[in-house]
């Protein structure tokens, strides 16, 4: 694959040309590459259980959790990883395990912070209901003419998009389907889309709005929902123009403050960019080494750090944090723990809030009937669930997941095993059983000794 360089004024010119369909074509490639070369194969083992590190104050009473933990790292060979629980809205464990830095020998710790991928969804949507609550949204605004973003020129605007709503955006119903006609916050149509506006090598969340605003529907707003990180970008833009402040500015003063979390923040795509604490990403065995990097300049790079740019991710997939900053803001959505962010009739909505039948993949709702502005609300084990998974190929998986008793639990790892959708089911699982397997809670709370 040649490398791309955004001064190219050939690159410019047919990026001007380019619709959302023929981009994706160039994406597919990358993968029919790695396919037909084997790249893709089930990973190996790189450790051994005797070689897996292990920090945090134990529990003995959730020793059903520290052998959950122990079993999701070995058999899916996670080098790295955190799992935290809260009861009641006190953080009774706490643990990490394996290793955040291999180049440097550093086991993880309970205060290291991690990408949060998809879970970044759910505080996207918490915000929103925050400003939905205070008079100054609402659900059935319509997006696009509120936003009043300039097309590409000549672009000739789909009707369709001044009839999606804000609820349209939360329950991925706004009219886009990724695994038809392609994924505008992934590579290559991220580049394309910066080539398109002459940005260079900088991608903006408002670039790749603009950008598919020259692009057709999939289908009609609010008649389908099909999973849609483009349309948790429109949500970061929606809360911006509403509050008058930048969408990592929002979420940190209106959700993240009032719950006393204090180490979240939006990540950064380079490895000389990573956060304090952060840790080291590593795709799993079955990747290449490295891939052409987002950043044309970059040339190529491991996939963690260039294959998508953390920067344009920022509503849907793009904050850091360690699991237990996870539940410190979770816990704090119905009062669990300090002033409830959200009131008990603006959660009901948001819990049960009506999402249109999946036609193509959703996440987790493709399992059986979901609902829920964010989260994805379903059935399980232990009653009705509120849970959220975060994907990065290449870099990391996360579960955010919310029993019926209020029981939260949070788990992340510093890779993405290739056959993510077994390892989340396994994930949970596994969790979910061990906290079933409980008899006795602690009745400690760790949130005051958590950074």
């Amino acid at each position: 694959m040649s490398r791309i360089h955004s001064s190219d004024r050939t690159l410019r010119h047919a990026a001007q040309q380019l619709s959302r369909r023929s981009v994706l074509q160039a994406g597919s490639a990358l993968a029919a590459f790695m396919m037909g070369t084997g790249m893709y194969r089930t990973m190996a083992a790189e450790q051994t259980p005797e070689a897996l590190p292990a920090s945090g104050t134990p529990v003995p009473e959730l020793n059903s959790f520290e052998r959950a933990a122990g079993e999701i790292m070995q058999t899916w060979s996670l080098p790295g990883g955190q799992l935290a629980v809260a009861k009641e809205g006190r953080l009774v464990f706490d643990r990490g395990y394996g290793m955040a830095d291999r180049e440097v020998g550093e086991p993880v710790q309970p205060y290291h912070r991690f990408r949060v991928a998809s879970v970044t969804k759910t505080i996207t949507a918490v915000g929103m209901m925050r400003l939905v609550e205070q008079g100054r949204v609402s659900l059935d605004d319509a997006v696009f003419p509120m936003l009043n973003l300039p097309p590409p020129p000549g672009a000739v605007e789909d009707p369709r998009l001044a009839l999606i709503t804000v609820r349209d955006l939360l329950v991925h119903a706004g009219g886009w389907n990724a695994e038809a006609s392609g994924d505008p916050q992934y590579w290559p149509m991220s580049v394309a889309a910066a080539a398109m506006f002459e940005e260079g090598e900088v991608q903006t969340p408002e670039s790749i709005i603009r950008f598919m605003l020259g692009s057709g529907l999939d289908y009609d707003p609010g008649s389908a929902s099909m999973y849609s990180n483009f349309g948790f970008n429109v949500a970061g833009r929606v809360i911006e123009k509403v509050s008058g402040r930048s969408y990592g500015d929002f979420i940190q003063q209106e959700v993240f403050g009032p719950a006393g979390v204090v180490d979240m923040q939006l990540g950064k795509t380079r490895l000389a960019d990573r956060a304090e604490n952060e840790v080291r990403y590593y795709a799993p065995l079955g990747y290449p080494a490295t891939v052409p990097s987002v950043y044309p300049g970059d040339g190529y790079v491991p996939w963690a750090y260039g294959y998508f740019a953390m920067e344009i991710m920022d509503a849907h997939g793009g904050w850091i944090g360690s699991a237990s900053d996870l539940l410190r803001y979770a816990v704090a959505i119905d009062g669990q723990r300090g002033t409830a962010l959200l009131q008990p009739a603006t959660i009901e909505e948001m819990v049960t809030a009506h999402r249109p039948p999946a036609q193509g993949y959703n996440g987790a709702a493709n399992n059986e009937p979901a609902t829920g502005l964010g989260w994805v609300v379903q059935p399980g084990p232990t009653g009705q669930e509120w849970a959220h998974t975060g994907a990065l190929g290449g870099s990391t998986g996360s579960l955010l997941l919310r029993l019926d008793d209020g029981t939260w639990l949070a788990f992340i790892t510093n890779s993405l095993p290739i056959d993510f959708l077994s390892f989340f089911a396994d994930l949970r699982t596994k969790l979910t059983s061990a906290a079933v397997e409980v008899t006795a809670w602690p009745s400690t709370d760790l949130f005051g000794s958590a950074r």
